[in-house]
């Protein structure tokens, strides 16, 4: 009996290991490329715009099918799957590596796009499974990890290889990933009952890929095209909207719909999608803004602005051990509560930055930032899925995961648009301090500062209004986000407590 039980606690922790390896790779790869594409743009002599589509198609391909992944599974099996996405992830990014013009790179970004879309709802998936109802609380927190740390320690990663090795390292270090993962999965992972009978809903799939894939679009080049001032951008609205407006209306006709409605009767599950999708703004939002306002204002290198945002996992790590050993023990609302309120300290903190911010400051408020994501992220993933049917938790997680990216790609838009919005009306707003009349200007200017009666004189000045309005617009994106962060907390009231801890509590 005792053997017995110690190699089920054997297997489970090779099954978790072997999700962990391909939920790390592919979380990692969402922001691993950004910090290389200068020098891919350089390499392959591309313009900026020609240069995105490395990451455009990557993003687009990947929300498209990642709504495929409950289709896929209960009509081929979830370890089949899983495993072919694993072989067709590492390969494509072995690909990525060795392309040797945009054209190429751009399509292997598409295909691994289109592989790596299951691995993060179908870990999730497996881990749920694998691990009774009791203990999903610390499953989620293991799968919480490769999530959550993969975007955060990305970019640092992403920096040191580029900068002592090649912007190709950044796509071939997945290869170890993968080829451990691949052989765990193989190993230990079981296979799932297949349903022949199930048929594939084309026009519900081509409907929500639609809406799904122009809406993509329109975020990721939506501030380069100066939003609806360009036709392209109003025209994926216009597909946007109709795609899923088609999609819905078809799900709620159709015999045997692309996702059932009936996943959303349960009540958790509809929440937590809702709950995510806030969360997702606010999840990478402040890793987009962090490095440029650390390499721009502040002057830091690539590499260090990689280790100044690295703590922001240890805080992540920690939130999600503790996490760990509460289940069962508080109600995991008061926990979500708990991280929502520490994330909105961390932001209230980082509205009072300023130009003379210490590295230690900085890195304060990330950790507490990443404590207090994962005090929300866990505890809300263990609530989604308490009550949701078992046979439903392929679809579910790939809902879930879906609706976090989209959530993260609305986000990041939000805050690039408004800091250039604000840097352009903050200037305005000092500019017209710039007179014969300020004090402070003549102070400047009989201290050598400045000489407005110069050329050069007036383009310091200028540089200067710039870089405060520049400060200015970072401090009003994180104000933002901390009002984001908590607009989620009236929502806690409509999740109920999983069964089983509710019980213990």
């Amino acid at each position: 009996m005792v053997s017995s039980e110690k190699s089920s606690l054997g297997n489970k922790g090779f099954v978790t290991l072997s999700v962990m390896l391909a939920t790390i790779m592919q979380a990692l790869d969402t922001t691993i490329a950004n910090v290389a594409l200068p020098h891919m743009q350089g390499s392959m002599s591309a313009t900026q715009d020609q240069i995105s589509w490395v990451l455009t198609s990557y993003i687009v391909a990947s929300a498209i099918f990642l709504p495929m992944t409950g289709f896929l599974s209960e009509r081929f099996g979830r370890k089949k799957l899983f495993l072919w996405s694993v072989v067709g992830f590492t390969i494509t990014s072995m690909l990525c590596g060795a392309a040797q013009n945009l054209p190429q790179i751009v399509l292997f970004r598409l295909l691994q796009g289109v592989f790596g879309a299951a691995l993060v709802p179908l870990s999730q998936a497996i881990l749920l499974d694998t691990y009774p109802k009791e203990k999903h609380s610390s499953a989620m927190a293991m799968w919480g990890v490769g999530v959550m740390l993969g975007p955060i320690l990305g970019p640092s990663l992403g920096g040191w290889l580029t900068e002592y090795y090649s912007w190709r390292w950044v796509f071939y270090i997945n290869l170890p990933f993968g080829i451990l993962a691949f052989l765990g999965i193989l190993a230990f992972v079981k296979e799932t009952p297949i349903n022949k009978a199930r048929r594939f809903d084309m026009l519900g799939f081509s409907f929500l890929s639609l809406g799904i894939g122009a809406l993509q679009m329109m975020l990721d080049r939506g501030e380069v095209l100066d939003w609806f001032h360009s036709n392209e951008i109003v025209i994926e609205l216009i597909l946007v909207l109709l795609g899923f407006y088609w999609f819905i209306t078809h799900i709620f006709t159709h015999k045997s719909p692309f996702i059932e409605p009936a996943l959303f009767k349960d009540r958790n599950f509809s929440m937590g999608l809702i709950f995510m999708f806030i969360v997702g703004i606010i999840l990478l939002a402040t890793m987009a803004l962090l490095p440029p306002f650390l390499q721009n204002l502040l002057n830091y290198p690539v590499i260090d602005v990689g280790l100044v945002m690295a703590p922001r996992g240890i805080g992540v790590m920690i939130a999600m051990m503790i996490v760990g050993k509460l289940a069962g023990k508080i109600d995991p609302r008061k926990q979500v509560v708990f991280g929502l309120l520490l994330t909105a300290l961390s932001l209230w903190e980082m509205t009072l930055f300023d130009l003379n911010i210490s590295e230690w400051d900085i890195i304060r408020t990330s950790v507490i930032q990443g404590f207090g994501l994962g005090f929300v992220f866990i505890p809300l993933s263990t609530i989604t899925f308490s009550t949701l049917d078992q046979r439903y938790r392929n679809e579910g997680t790939a809902l879930f995961s879906l609706t976090r990216n989209i959530g993260s790609s609305i986000g990041i838009s939000i805050v690039i648009s408004q800091l250039q919005q604000n840097v352009q009306k903050n200037h305005a707003a000092f500019a017209d301090y710039v007179t014969d009349l300020s004090l402070p200007l003549k102070e400047a200017m009989q201290n050598g500062m400045w000489n407005i009666h110069t050329t050069q004189g007036l383009v310091s000045l200028n540089a200067e209004v710039t870089r405060q309005a520049s400060t200015l617009a970072y401090l009003q994106d994180f104000r933002l986000m901390m009002w984001i962060s908590l607009s989620a907390l009236p929502l806690i009231v409509f999740l109920k407590a999983p069964a089983v801890q509710a019980k213990k509590a």
